[in-house]
């Protein structure tokens, strides 16, 4: 994630609920997948298991980016009515 990302993750993750679940799964997902990838061989069952969490990771960092994005547009619109555009 970029930094600016970081940023704004540190800040709303004290004041939404969801956003600070889906970073904590995230996290979670990212160590279980490091596991894997100290592994030189996988079994059939391990690859099926380092698939499927790839992808609820990436799940994951979407509906982050879903709860970034939404921030990013109430605060413009929020900036705007402000300043009377």
């Amino acid at each position: 994630m970029e930094e600016k990302d970081e940023k704004l993750i540190a800040r709303l993750i004290k004041e939404n609920r969801t956003l600070r679940e889906c970073v904590e799964r995230h996290k979670k997902y990212e160590r279980q997948l490091e596991e894997y990838n100290k592994r030189i061989h996988l079994t059939a069952e391990e690859s099926m298991e380092r698939k499927r969490i790839q992808k609820l990771k990436l799940a994951g960092r979407d509906k982050i980016e879903r709860i970034l994005a939404e921030h990013r547009g109430a605060q413009k619109r929020q900036e705007s009515e402000d300043t009377g555009s």
